[in-house]
């Protein structure tokens, strides 16, 4: 007998975003047979997050089967205000280095394809981000969810450090504040 879960289905909120379709041949006594990989990233745009491959021999049967993948997989990602990061963060995946830092509001996301995809199913929107090293797409996501998977919210520091949260949230802002130094305007 099959279990049955007694979750509310919740796929009409889950945002799906298809970051990449890649062909891929067998050589055969025939001739090729070609199959296809996709790479999806899911989010329900409120701070949970998961990505998969798929492959199949024709595009929507791999990109269904990373979807329904991607979907057990998802994490949960702690965001400021639910809209940007807590702090700054770099990370990597193999060859892929990504840095990413928390805007102010009305910023939006500034990122490249693979990461931006991430962003937007994860439900940011004000996010700036670089990618250095290797454009490889599957590493871009891996990088940049090892990244966010790495950041810390005020409440987990509290909790380490034993201390109130308000304190901490105190020391960001007071941390946070550019004192802009102006240079001196003697040029006679």
């Amino acid at each position: 007998m099959a279990r049955q879960h007694n979750r509310p289905e919740q796929d009409s909120e889950i945002v799906e975003k298809l970051v990449n379709v890649g062909r891929v041949a067998k050589v055969v006594k025939g001739g090729r047979r070609f199959s296809f990989t996709a790479l999806v990233v899911v989010g329900d745009g409120k701070g949970r997050i998961g990505y998969a491959t798929g492959k199949a021999r024709e595009v929507p049967d791999a990109v269904r089967k990373a979807t329904e993948k991607a979907k057990k997989s998802m994490i949960r990602i702690p965001l400021r205000e639910g809209r940007t990061l807590h702090h700054d963060i770099a990370a990597r995946a193999g060859a892929a280095h990504v840095i990413m830092r928390p805007a102010p509001v009305g910023t939006g996301i500034i990122a490249g394809g693979a990461m931006r995809a991430v962003f937007e199913a994860l439900g940011l929107s004000d996010v700036v981000s670089k990618s250095l090293g290797s454009n490889n797409r599957c590493n871009l996501v891996r990088a940049t969810l090892n990244g966010l998977q790495a950041i810390q919210s005020p409440r987990d520091v509290a909790m380490k450090r034993s201390k109130k949260v308000g304190e901490i949230i105190s020391r960001r802002e007071a941390g946070s504040k550019v004192t802009e130094v102006k240079g001196l305007e003697d040029n006679e």
